[in-house]
């Protein structure tokens, strides 16, 4: 029996793990729901105990189901050695489902629940509350139940609580429990109202999956550079955006060194229906490609949304060489970006005046805009991307839409971007201060179109989108400031030095 404690307790620690650097969520209220597991004991004994890091700080109960007058004869001692003796409480927790009539396997239920970074600290009572809503929320315990599961909530840092439950009901019927995580998720959101934190707006599935502390993990072992998901979501953004038809995005993929597998229609074996890419050295423990489909890298990688974006319909993808053109000169580049800035300029116009006007018009422009900055960031940084590559990747966030909508028209100004798109694409790499000059010009324009989208996903109440815009225009503006002091061609300052926000003020980081 001590083996499976012991992996409770490994498996405990893995659960609460903090989310580290940029891949930590920005939202007030941060509800995890941890795997379920078959040793309430052991899952105590790692949230009593001291961490795995000396990181728990005076662990104790805030809420437990039999009501705040309970706590102190529920709250597990501390024994001579300065241990907490968790027994009697995980015997309590269990009885339940000794007594039960069809319990589940894995019967311990287990969430943890974490505020914003910038939020107050919030009193016992406050998480005793909000442990008590989320038990509600996800239905295991509802309000005015006396006969719901029993269940604790644990405190040991003053950022978080973790909450166990036991799935099976008082009366001896089980729990099971379904949606929990979007439950807990809209529950968050009320909270966050309630008690003034960080707020952010209701899940719209607009965000790229992040990699896995699975992934993380294998990538630090084999000491690459990059985590493999990203890296993929960033060549297949670059193919997309610069390719002319479906052909073309499977040449430049490969071209990239990336492997392609087309998925065939059961129905119609002529019919491709969708993609995955993988790296070459990238294999499974048992050396197989691990393949990653478009749809796992973002929402709008899927093969019908970057048909919809092309505008090819549903034709077949061949592996025949596309005919790209040879690298042009400086002058030529120039141009290029030139015409492209024209062309931004026109969709950031058309942006505005169209904040409450089509929504088909607003998604082509942005999701267009999304493209040209993507080509951009390649001309500048190259295939090992950079920080204009990740602004890049923020605005796309803010630039999608949410549940796979797909826009029924496109507005003629977003299919002249598109074309810049691919026209940046062809001029290849960045090479003298004459195209550097021309191409910041553009990056400066594409922070006056985050601007302005920021506006229209905040009055659409996207708040995750908005602040992605915020955040993309605001990146973008202090690398062309920083860009603009490596660069001596007059254009540049005289470029960079009058572009404003919308509203007339100065942009943060422009003199």
């Amino acid at each position: 029996m001590a083996r499976p404690r012991r992996q409770a307790v490994r498996a405990g620690a893995r659960q609460t793990r903090r989310p580290r650097g940029r891949h930590r969520p920005a939202a007030a209220l941060i509800p995890a729901i941890h795997p379920r597991g078959t040793n309430v004991g052991g899952l105590l004994r790692y949230l009593f105990g001291p961490g795995k890091a000396e990181e728990h700080v005076n662990p104790h109960l805030v809420a437990a189901w039999s009501g705040p007058s309970q706590l102190p004869s529920l709250e597990p001692p501390t024994q001579a050695s300065g241990r907490h003796d968790v027994r009697a409480l995980a015997r309590l927790l269990e009885q339940p489902v000794r007594a039960g009539k069809n319990p589940p396997q894995k019967f311990v239920w287990h969430a943890s629940v974490r505020n914003h970074i910038t939020d107050r600290i919030l009193s016992d009572s406050q998480w005793a509350h909000i442990a008590a809503e989320m038990v509600a929320a996800v239905g295991i315990a509802p309000h005015g139940d006396p006969d719901a599961v029993r269940w604790v909530a644990v405190r040991h840092a003053d950022d978080h609580i973790h909450i166990v439950a036991t799935l099976v009901r008082q009366d001896g019927e089980a729990v099971w429990a379904w949606n929990e995580r979007l439950k807990a998720q809209t529950a968050a959101r009320d909270l966050e109202q309630r008690y003034g934190l960080h707020q952010v707006g209701p899940v719209d599935h607009t965000s790229h999956r992040r990699p896995t502390a699975a992934e993380q993990n294998k990538s630090h072992r084999q000491g690459q550079p990059e985590i493999p998901r990203d890296r993929l979501r960033r060549e297949v953004r670059a193919a997309a955006a610069a390719a002319a038809d479906e052909n073309d995005f499977v040449d430049r993929l490969q071209s990239a060194g990336v492997l392609v597998r087309l998925r065939h229609s059961t129905a119609n074996p002529d019919e491709v229906t969708g993609y995955a890419v993988g790296l070459p050295d990238h294999h499974t423990s048992t050396g197989d490609t691990v393949w990653y489909g478009g749809g796992r890298l973002a929402p709008d990688l899927t093969l019908p949304q970057l048909r919809r974006r092309w505008g090819s319909g549903s034709g077949t993808i061949s592996h025949g060489s596309a005919q790209h053109p040879g690298r042009p000169g400086v002058q030529h580049r120039t141009n290029a970006f030139r015409r492209a800035t024209a062309a931004a300029d026109k969709g950031a116009r058309h942006l505005t005046a169209d904040r409450i006007g089509d929504e088909d018009d607003i998604a082509s422009l942005a999701e267009a805009a999304a493209d040209v900055l993507a080509s951009t960031a390649r001309a500048f940084e190259g295939r090992k991307g950079g920080h204009l590559t990740d602004a890049s990747e923020t605005f796309d966030r803010a630039a999608r839409e949410p549940r796979r909508r797909r826009p029924r028209s496109l507005h003629p100004a977003a299919g002249q971007l598109r074309s810049m798109s691919r026209l940046i694409s062809a001029a290849g790499r960045l090479t003298s201060e004459h195209d550097t000059a021309a191409a910041l010009q553009l990056v400066l324009r594409m922070s006056m179109i985050a601007d302005n989208l920021a506006a229209i996903r905040e009055a659409q109440d996207r708040l995750h989108q908005a602040r992605a815009a915020q955040l993309a225009a605001e990146r973008l503006r202090r690398l062309a400031t920083a860009l603009r002091s490596q660069v001596s061609h007059p254009a540049a300052h005289a470029y960079t030095s009058t572009v404003r926000p919308p509203g007339g003020r100065a942009a943060r980081g422009i003199s």
